[in-house]
């Protein structure tokens, strides 16, 4: 029986939604029926969990940041891959993958080039020119895409908005993550013992890389508000990067060193999650925030951005709390409104548990993969 080939791009398999999704697909698809390989950049703290599961190829010019002559040579070993495996299907993920990756692809003369929209790169942080060119070039890319596929219905708002692509090619399919895994989590949480923290202090946490869409400094302030009107509270940041000298600085600033700790990347996110009492996100963009859906299902109570794909899972005022973006100060308001409401935090907690159903589950997000793919090649 032929099977259907898959190459997935993504640029660096780091701790995140566009990471997760990338390898559960390479290791959960029947392996009877697809047959996966990735292109990836090098580094990323996931890499080792591809070992022994899927093909690798890793390329060291393939990097975040825009570098012209990095790209190119990227877009040379990638257009070489390519040419040599012989794909079915190029499957990107993350933006600077997604656009060298597809434009490569078509290059390549691969027929069907699916794009998993993460959140578009650009955003109103940014300068005219910059924010522009990232317009066009998803604009460029959608043309030589077959399909879109959001991870929320407001990356397709976002899309049709700025004339991304047309209607017809979104293929609105959100991120999986292992339900079982956060809801039921088969051991006691272990995160205050390891850190030698009271079990009367009450931890807020965060989870992202260190970089400017997490706008962690305004987590930093909302941890500098709360703990003065409440020192019991310990503010955890999960995952790292380039920006934790700027972290640091700014936690030493307000004189936090003990009050605000930097994990660095864990594995153990369930663990983490569940020996939590309040979960904060100050993201300034968001596709489908995976954190957001993990900490829910550990039933936390999402303090959050009110930004694009935090809209799609948080209800203010039902399940959780969307705050104005750049106002640390209302962030800290709702943590600490949770703090001295405990009926009203357990019923958000209720509510926050119980709208991570099935369809928010791994098994059922390959399925819908899966289907696509046989869909689109006739297989």
């Amino acid at each position: 029986m032929n099977k259907i080939k898959v190459c997935i791009i993504v640029t660096k398999l780091e701790l995140g939604g566009a990471q997760k999704v990338a390898i559960d697909l390479c290791k959960k698809t029947d392996k009877d029926k697809f047959e996966f390989f990735m292109i990836c950049g090098m580094g990323g703290i996931l890499d080792d969990e591809t070992s022994g599961a899927v093909k690798v190829y890793f390329i060291k010019d393939l990097i975040r940041e825009i570098n012209p002559l990095k790209d190119f040579k990227a877009g040379i070993e990638i257009y070489k891959i390519l040419k040599k495996e012989k794909p079915d299907i190029v499957h990107t993920h993350s933006s600077k993958a997604g656009i060298l990756g597809r434009i490569t692809a078509f290059a390549a003369g691969i027929k069907t080039i699916i794009h998993t929209i993460h959140g578009f790169p650009f955003n109103g942080t940014q300068s005219f020119f910059k924010k522009n060119l990232y317009i066009y070039l998803e604009k460029l890319c959608a043309a030589v895409s077959t399909v879109l596929i959001p991870v929320s219905t407001e990356n397709i708002k976002k899309g049709l908005f700025y004339k991304i692509g047309k209607e017809k090619k979104y293929r609105y399919i959100r991120l999986g993550i292992d339900i079982e895994n956060f809801k039921n989590l088969n051991h006691a949480p272990l995160l205050k013992k390891e850190l030698g923290l009271e079990e009367t202090d009450k931890i807020v946490t965060t989870i992202g890389p260190f970089k400017p869409q997490k706008n962690l400094p305004d987590f930093i302030k909302t941890a500098n508000i709360v703990f003065k009107k409440d020192p019991s509270f310990k503010f955890i940041i999960t995952g790292d990067g380039d920006e934790r000298p700027k972290l640091e600085r700014l936690i030493a600033t307000y004189g936090l060193e003990n009050r605000v700790i930097l994990l660095g990347w864990r594995r153990d996110i369930s663990n983490i999650l569940n020996s939590s009492d309040f979960f904060a996100m100050t993201s300034l963009w968001e596709g489908l925030p995976i954190s957001t859906i993990e900490a829910m299902a550990c039933g936390l109570v999402p303090v959050v951005n009110d930004v694009d794909g935090q809209r799609e899972i948080v209800k203010d005022g039902v399940n959780g709390f969307l705050v104005k973006p750049y106002v640390p100060e209302d962030i800290a308001a709702k943590i600490l409104f949770l703090a001295k409401n405990p009926e009203i935090k357990d019923k958000m907690s209720k509510n926050a548990k119980e709208t991570i159903d099935e369809t928010f589950g791994i098994d059922y997000m390959i399925k819908q993969h899966e289907n696509l793919y046989r869909e689109l090649t006739g297989f």
